[in-house]
């Protein structure tokens, strides 16, 4: 079940370690109740379906449906502030977690797996049981007419593709150990996760992050040979972003939800009962006969004490905002968020090398999204390649910048485009119909991921067939927003919504961005961070300000259309699209002030801008 709009989850950095857990059971057993949420949440749903066929129910009417365990799980996690209390499943946490306790896990759906069949109810003697958000079922074996069988879907979820580290709300597997560290430690490492920067980003030598691919090959050598086989199709990327940190897939169970309501690559949070065990068998004879053997192949392929299993109870959808650390509210004042862009830019422009030209496109390329589809057009993407950059230009400036937008941005992915990895590289998700997975590609990111592209390594030589494709991929992504996926039998565009920054000696031949800016720096650039709470207010202001709807008046609309029409007189050169481009650019500029409607002072400053960057490319 998914949450009401109307319910406001903040960000949660509270941890809880396995002593808390156990005071939680101590004191459910205090006040005298049957169970308690944390450590036994099937008593919860045991409960509400005793209670549920005490009143005269139907076992057969509750197929797809809540016969009353969801509220009181509400009740806990919402009204009583219980949410702070589940413990994030990862793979710090899951070497402490106990089976069938309460967690959540926060990730993308990178394949959907079918639907499975399962006893949902049986009858032991003349009492109704049920074995709902539970791994394997306890019912006697045979088929009897008392037997209920229901239907849940299964899904595959992974971290999200370039979650940088500083998103995550708590580091369960530092905080959680209560034999590691004192009480002080504990506290001054919960207080370096508030402060949310990752000072390992700003502080890696640029030779580390050039390197990153070999660094991602060498960590892959060090996993045991079963944990390469269970992570290969999600970690086939070329990217280190998932291998910086523990990486833990989880197969997600999902009850009574409508199927359009989770779509691949949605980003969720997941909370329900883990299952970690080590033992779980699947009797092949005792499930064909009604799941197919889906479950018996999630066995093999997935075996539980690598990838757990979480049988849902409450699910939402996550945005890039979710991922923030901001531990304060921020009042959202057009004075504030002006005060806050106006630093931001000082921020981007330092790191620029005092290219304030640079700067502005730059603000404007982060706060861009997909706001509409008209046609085959994506309307507010605003992919910018800014050129100018070399191999040594890019040891000191792309670098920076790079660490930059990983601090700033929680997801954050960068390609070094050679000719090479454009012949090798798996760009596109593929269906494998022998295993009958998704195997994940480089370009299978959520929505609002940031996608850094260097072309400085691009020499001259010979792309193969695979090279060619690959090459199509990254252009269709730039220009339409979309992602081809492979079927074998066919392929299928899947949209998305994705920043693309490119950075190259000259103007990019393979991918044409929207805008095109020459880089221009005076000084030598730094990406040092001081004020903790700024970086937290830039990260609020750009996940939050492209969010802002947009108008424009009767009267400046007129205006505008007055001057498109004279910039198509005077350049006939001029598209739909180099139009569509400068709306575009009006409704950033807009946006970054904290208005919602377009003034002549915001399309003037379009036009100069714009004249300052045409004048650059002369």
């Amino acid at each position: 079940m998914s949450l009401p709009s109307s319910v406001y989850l903040g960000p949660q950095i509270m941890t809880i370690n396995k002593r808390e857990i156990e005071i939680q059971r101590e004191n459910a057993a205090m006040v005298g109740l049957p169970y308690d949420f944390l450590v036994n949440p099937l008593g919860a749903v045991r409960s509400t379906f005793e209670k549920a066929i005490s009143s005269g129910s139907n076992p057969a009417s509750f197929d797809g449906k809540d016969w009353g365990a969801l509220q009181p799980f509400q009740h806990f996690l919402f009204d009583q502030n219980g949410l702070s209390k589940v413990p994030i499943l990862n793979a710090s946490s899951a070497k402490w977690l106990q089976p069938n306790t309460l967690v959540r896990f926060r990730g993308m759906i990178q394949d959907m797996l079918g639907n499975e069949f399962y006893v949902g109810a049986y009858k032991d003697g003349s009492t109704w049981k049920t074995t709902k958000f539970m791994d394997s079922s306890q019912c006697p074996t045979g088929f009897s007419p008392d037997m209920r069988i229901w239907e849940r879907r299964v899904l595959y979820c992974v971290p999200v593709p370039g979650q940088n580290s500083w998103t995550e709300s708590s580091r369960l597997g530092e905080s959680n150990n209560s034999a590691e560290g004192t009480s002080e430690n504990r506290q001054k490492r919960c207080r370096m996760d508030e402060n949310g920067v990752d000072h390992m980003d700003i502080l890696a030598p640029s030779d580390e992050l050039q390197n990153s691919s070999s660094g991602k090959k060498q960590k892959d050598e060090q996993l045991s040979p079963c944990s390469q086989n269970i992570s290969t199709m999600a970690t086939s990327r070329s990217t280190a972003c998932n291998t910086a940190r523990d990486f833990l897939p989880c197969i997600v169970k999902i009850y009574d939800t409508a199927e359009s309501e989770l779509k691949l690559n949605d980003v969720f949070e997941f909370i329900g009962v883990v299952t970690l065990d080590t033992e779980l068998k699947v009797d092949k004879d005792d499930y064909d006969e009604f799941s197919n053997g889906l479950s018996e192949d999630l066995s093999v392929q997935f075996p539980p004490d690598m990838v757990p299993r979480l049988h849902c109870v409450i699910h939402r959808k996550l945005g890039v905002h979710d991922f923030l650390h901001t531990c304060h509210v921020l009042e959202p004042t057009t004075h504030r968020i002006k005060e806050i862009r106006t630093a931001l830019l000082n921020h981007l422009t330092i790191a620029l090398g005092n290219d304030a030209v640079a700067a502005q496109y730059l603000l404007l390329h982060l706060l861009s999204k997909v706001h509409a589809r008209v046609d085959s057009m994506a309307v507010g993407k605003l992919s910018l390649n800014l050129t100018g950059f070399n191999k040594e230009s890019m040891s000191i400036f792309g670098n920076q910048l790079r660490l930059t937008v990983k601090n700033l941005l929680p997801f954050t992915e960068y390609i070094p485009l050679t000719v090479e990895y454009l012949n090798t590289a798996s760009l596109a998700p593929k269906k494998d119909y022998e295993i009958n997975r998704l195997v994940p590609g480089v370009l299978q990111l959520a929505e609002g991921s940031h996608l850094m592209i260097d072309e400085t390594q691009l020499e001259v030589g010979t792309l193969s067939l695979l090279g060619v494709e690959n090459a199509r991929l990254l252009k269709n992504l730039m220009e339409l927003q979309k992602v081809e996926y492979d079927f074998k039998y066919y392929k299928m565009d899947m949209t998305t919504d994705v920043q693309l920054l490119i950075l190259s000696e000259g103007k990019s031949n393979i991918l044409p961005a929207d805008l095109v800016v020459p880089f221009q720096p005076s000084a030598l650039g730094s990406t040092a961070i001081t004020d903790m709470d700024a970086l937290e207010a830039w990260r609020w202001y750009l996940s939050n300000v492209r969010l802002l709807p947009h108008s424009i008046e009767s009267e400046i609309q007129r205006v505008v259309e007055n001057d498109l029409v004279a910039a198509k007189q005077a350049d006939r050169n001029l598209g739909s699209q180099d139009l569509s481009r400068l709306l575009t650019i009006g409704r950033l500029i807009c946006a970054s002030y904290g208005e919602t409607s377009l003034s002549l002072e915001h399309w003037q400053m379009v036009k100069e801008l714009e004249r300052l960057r045409r004048e650059r490319l002369r």
